[in-house]
C-alpha cells in the first residue's frame, strides 16, 4: 500500500486506527522495555533497518510528514506522532531516523534539485538508501566553515580530496553529504559548496573509530581523487555554507528529538531507554531516601519541559514567530536534561553503577561512558548558546580573527 492508498479527509484518530491496525499484521511485537538489541556499529543491525523500512514503505506508512511526490505520505506532525504512540510496542527501524532522515533527507528537501529529491528521499524511504553526513575534519574541530577538504573542477567533473571524520555509521551508507573547500581566493563560509557522493567510490576509505565505549559506531574517512559531476552538488556551487547551515539545522532538532522526520517511538535496542528511578531506588534499597526521591523528582520535571519544548519550537518555528535557528534550544535542553539524567542515575547507584551486575545500577555506569557525547552532537553545547544568543535573542555576534578574510590569508592546518 502506498500513499495513494490513504483518504485526503482522514483523521488523525482514523490514521491512528489503521496504523493499529497495519502494525500487529506486519511488524514483529516487543517489548518496548525491553527491545531487541540494535547495535549501530554492527552492520546486520542495518541489514534489519532497510528490512523494515522496506515494510512501512509497501505498508504505506513510511515518510509521513515527507511529501507525496518523494515516496511520503505529505501528512502533518500530528500524524507523525500518532504513528509513534501506536509503534512503541513494534520493532521500528530506529537506527535510519539518525542521521538518514532527520538530516540529510531534510536537508535535500531544503536545499536538493528536484532530482536529488525524487531519487534519493524516495530510495531512503523504501529502505534502498543509507545517507550520513561528512562534516567533520581531523583539523577543523568546532568550525565547520573552516573545512580543508578540497573540491576542484576538472573538465566537466568535480575531483574532491580530503579527510573527515566523526561520522555517524558511514561504513553503513551508500551516499555522504560532503562539504568541500571550492574558492580559497574569498572568506571561508564564501567558498564553500555542499556534494553528494558515493560512500563506496574507489576514491573513499573508510575507517572505524573505536570509542570509550567499545563502539565503532564512527568512522573517519579518506578522500583521494573522489570524482562526482554537477549532478552532485546540492545547493549553488559556493554556495554550500547556506546549505550546511540547514543540515546543522535539521541536526540539532534531531539531536533534541524534535524532528517531524523521525519515524518511531522507543530506544534503539535499549540503549536510550529513559531511567526507571521508581525500579532503581528500589533495587538498591532507596527507596524511601527523600533526597534520592528528591534528586529523581528533578530529572522528571527537565524531561516533561523538554517535551512540551519540542512543540512549542516546532509550532513557533513553522508558524515564523520563531528563527529557524530557535531549533537549537531543542538542542541545548536535551543535552542538559540527558547530562542530569545520566549524572542523577550514576549518583543513586553508587559503587553498583561501577561494579555491580546489569540490572543492578550497572547500565547506569556503562551509559555514563557516553554522557559528553550529548554535549557534542550537533555542535557543541558552548556553540548552542551561541547560535541562541546571537540569532534567536539578537546579541553581538562573537568577535572572529577571520571574518572578511580570504580563506587563503588565514592560518589553518594545510590540506591534505
Amino acid at each position: 500500500m502506498t500513499a495513494d492508498h490513504m483518504t485526503p479527509t482522514e483523521s488523525v484518530a482514523e490514521f491512528a486506527a489503521r496504523a493499529r491496525k497495519w502494525l500487529a499484521d506486519n511488524m514483529p511485537a516487543i517489548d518496548p522495555d525491553a527491545p531487541p538489541a540494535a547495535p549501530r556499529d554492527d552492520e546486520r543491525a542495518w541489514n534489519r533497518a532497510r528490512e523494515l523500512q522496506k515494510r512501512l514503505y509497501e505498508g504505506g506508512f513510511a515518510g509521513i510528514c515527507f511529501p507525496r511526490e518523494y515516496g511520503g505520505l505529505g501528512l502533518d506532525y500530528e500524524y507523525q506522532k500518532a504513528f509513534d504512540d501506536e509503534s512503541l510496542r513494534y520493532e521500528m527501524p530506529l537506527i535510519l531516523n539518525v542521521p538518514t532522515f532527520t538530516i540529510c533527507c531534510a536537508t535535500l528537501l531544503d536545499a536538493g534539485t528536484e532530482e536529488q529529491k525524487k531519487q534519493h528521499i524516495a530510495a531512503a524511504l523504501r529502505g534502498d538508501e543509507v545517507l550520513v553526513q561528512l562534516l567533520s575534519e581531523p583539523s577543523g574541530g568546532s568550525d565547520l566553515a573552516g573545512v580543508i577538504t578540497r573540491a576542484e573542477r576538472r573538465g566537466d567533473r568535480w575531483v574532491i580530496n580530503g579527510a573527515k571524520t566523526w561520522s555517524t555509521s558511514a561504513f553503513a551508507a551508500d551516499y555522504g553529504l560532503c562539504l568541500a573547500r571550492t574558492d580559497w581566493d574569498v572568506p571561508k563560509h564564501e567558498g564553500l559548496t555542499m556534494f553528494l557522493v558515493p560512500i563506496h567510490h574507489p576514491g573513499i576509505t573508510l575507517r572505524h573509530i573505536t570509542m570509550l565505549s567499545g563502539s565503532t559506531e564512527f568512522c573517519e574517512e579518506f578522500l583521494d581523487g573522489v570524482d562526482v559531476g554537477d549532478d552532485a552538488v546540492v545547493g549553488e556551487v559556493n554556495a554550500g555554507w547556506a546549505v550546511a547551515s540547514r543540515q546543522l539545522y535539521h541536526e540539532r532538532r534531531a539531536v533534541g528529538q524534535g524532528s517531524e522526520f523521525a519515524s518511531g517511538s522507543g530506544s534503539e535496542g535499549g540503549n536510550f531507554n529513559p531511567v526507571d528511578y521508581v525500579a532503581l531506588a528500589d533495587k538498591l534499597g532507596q527507596a524511601d531516601n527523600e533526597r534520592v526521591q528528591e534528586m529523581a523528582g528533578r530529572v522528571m520535571v527537565h524531561r516533561a519541559v523538554a517535551e512540551q519544548l519540542i512543540d512549542h519550537v516546532f509550532r513557533n518555528v513553522r508558524d515564523g514567530v520563531l528563527p529557524p535557528a530557535a531549533g537549537t534550544l531543542i538542542r541545548l535542553f536535551h543535552s542538559e536534561t540527558v547530562a542530569l539524567d545520566v549524572d542523577t542515575a550514576l549518583s543513586i547507584s553508587g559503587a553498583a553503577g561501577v561494579v555491580g551486575q546489569i540490572g543492578d545500577g550497572l547500565e547506569t555506569g556503562l551509559r555514563y561512558l557516553s554522557r559528553q557525547t550529548v554535549a557534542i552532537g550537533g555542535g557543541t553545547t558552548e556553540m548552542a548558546r551561541n547560535v541562541i544568543g546571537e540569532r534567536v535573542l539578537d546579541f553581538p555576534r562573537e568577535y572572529a580573527a577571520d571574518r572578511g578574510v580570504p580563506f587563503n590569508q588565514v592560518r589553518h592546518g594545510k590540506p591534505r
